[in-house]
Parts: C-alpha cells; structure tokens; sequence
C-alpha cells in the first residue's frame, strides 16, 4: 500500500446503508509503511461515522482499486508522528488545510489502513 500513498489525494469510497457507495477525496500519509488518512472534519464526518460502523470501504489509488478496512489509532505518539507525516507532505502546498489535519479534531480521527487487497483495476 505505501507504494501508492506517493500521490497527493486518494479517493475513498465508503458504502452507505441503502447500499450505494460515496466517493470523498482524502489525503493519505505513510509512516513506517503503514498508510493513515483522517477526516478533515473530524467526527461531524459522515464517511467516518460510516467507517466506524465498518461500512464496505475501498480506496482509488491511481488506475487500482483497493478494498481496506480501517484501524483506529489511539496512541497519542503514533497521533503526532502522523501529524509530522502531514506536515511535510502537505505543509509546503497547503500551509493552511495542512493545519486543519493536523488540528485536534482531525487528529482524533487518525485511522490506518488495514487488509488492503485489490478489488479491480479501473480502465485506462
């Protein structure tokens, strides 16, 4: 997986609870070879709130689609090792939503992906 978190933006698609999915573009990071996302607006999230439920969940990397599940990550450590992780990938370009990453609401949400497995890849 962290072979793809090189891309500034992955699509994540989160299946709702009629059974159709939504698509929300995020911003990915990797530490360790471990990839972490977090919701920009933390819990008021719907694709969290979903995410937490254990919705079907798959990210667009490129021309792949993967299906992940994810881990919520409590240990503050690892919480601000991921906000240095955003702040030297996106802080250069995007000093100001890089702050709202890395604020305490959106940091409460760091998640990392799990059980990455290949669903398709999409057409050229």
């Amino acid at each position: 997986m962290s072979a793809y978190m090189d891309r500034a933006e992955i699509v994540l698609w989160v299946r709702q609870a009629d059974g159709r999915w939504s698509a929300r573009t995020v911003w990915a990071v990797v530490l360790d070879g471990q990839a972490y996302v977090r919701s920009a607006f933390g819990r008021r999230s719907a694709w969290y709130r979903r995410v937490l439920r254990h919705a079907d969940t798959e990210v667009e990397v490129g021309r792949d689609r993967l299906r992940v599940t994810f881990q919520p990550v409590d240990d503050p450590e690892l919480v601000q090792r991921v906000s240095g992780a955003y702040r030297a990938k996106y802080g250069l370009s995007w000093p100001g939503p890089m702050e709202s990453m890395n604020g305490s609401e959106a940091a409460a949400t760091t998640m990392r992906l799990t059980n990455v497995r290949q669903v398709s890849q999409l057409p050229a």
